[in-house]
C-alpha cells in the first residue's frame, strides 16, 4: 500500500472512487462478507510454521477456534481497521470475530474446501458483475491489489454505519474525497484514451 496506508480518508477515497454506483455497492455489501467467510476457510488449511503453537477450541458445531493462517490474517485484519477508524472497528469486531469463528468450525466438515469455492468463486463473478454493468468499469483491485483486498470488508462495514447515521461529518467529507478522487481517475482515463487515439491515427 501507498504511504497513507494509514490515512482512513485517503484510503476510502481510493476505494470509493471504484464504488459509487448504489448498485454495486448493495453487491459488495452483499457478497463481499461472503468471499471473506469463505476466504477464512480456505487458508484455514494452509499449514502454519510449526513455531506456531497448536490451539484447537471447539465451542459448539457452528463456533471454533483455530490459531492458523486465518485467525493470524483475521487478527491483522482487525488491527489495521482499529488504526484507521478505532470506533467503526469496535463495532465490527463483534461481526469479524464471529466470521472467523465459524469458519473455523465449518472446516470441520468433510467437504468444505470444495463449497468455499464454489460460493467464493460465484461470489467474486458477482463482484465483476457489479463493477462492469453497474458501476462501468473496473474494480479496484486491479490497480491496487492489496489496499483492495484488505479494505473491501472495512468500506462495506462502513457504507452500511454511514447508512445508519454513523459520524454524519465524516461521511460528507468522505464523498467530497471520493467526488475529487474520481475525477482525478477519469482524467488518468481519458489521458490514456486519447493517448492511444493519437498513436493509431
Amino acid at each position: 500500500m501507498s504511504v497513507s496506508a494509514f490515512d482512513v480518508r485517503k484510503q476510502l477515497a481510493f476505494y470509493g472512487a471504484y464504488h459509487s454506483n448504489a448498485t454495486n455497492i448493495l453487491i459488495h455489501v452483499v457478497f463481499v462478507p461472503v468471499i471473506i467467510w469463505t476466504s477464512k476457510v480456505l487458508i484455514a488449511d494452509i499449514p502454519v510454521p510449526s513455531f506456531v503453537p497448536a490451539v484447537h477450541y471447539t465451542f459448539s458445531d457452528y463456533l471454533a477456534f483455530d490459531l492458523n493462517w486465518s485467525a493470524i490474517f483475521a487478527a491483522i485484519y482487525l488491527a489495521y481497521y482499529y488504526i484507521l477508524e478505532p470506533t467503526a472497528a469496535a463495532l465490527y469486531t463483534p461481526q469479524w470475530v464471529l466470521s472467523t469463528l465459524t469458519a473455523a468450525a465449518f472446516t470441520r466438515a468433510d467437504n468444505h474446501v470444495q463449497i468455499a469455492c464454489v460460493v467464493n468463486g460465484l461470489s467474486w463473478i458477482a463482484q465483476f458483475v457489479g463493477h462492469g454493468v453497474a458501476e462501468g468499469r473496473a474494480p479496484a483491485l486491479l490497480d491496487n491489489l492489496l489496499g483492495a483486498v484488505v479494505l473491501a470488508p472495512f468500506f462495506v462495514h462502513l457504507e452500511i454505519l454511514f447508512t445508519l447515521g454513523f459520524r454524519p461529518e465524516m461521511h460528507k467529507q468522505l464523498k467530497n474525497d471520493v467526488g475529487v478522487e474520481l475525477a482525478r481517475i477519469k482524467k488518468i482515463e481519458g489521458d490514456k484514451k486519447r493517448a492511444a487515439q493519437r498513436k493509431v491515427t
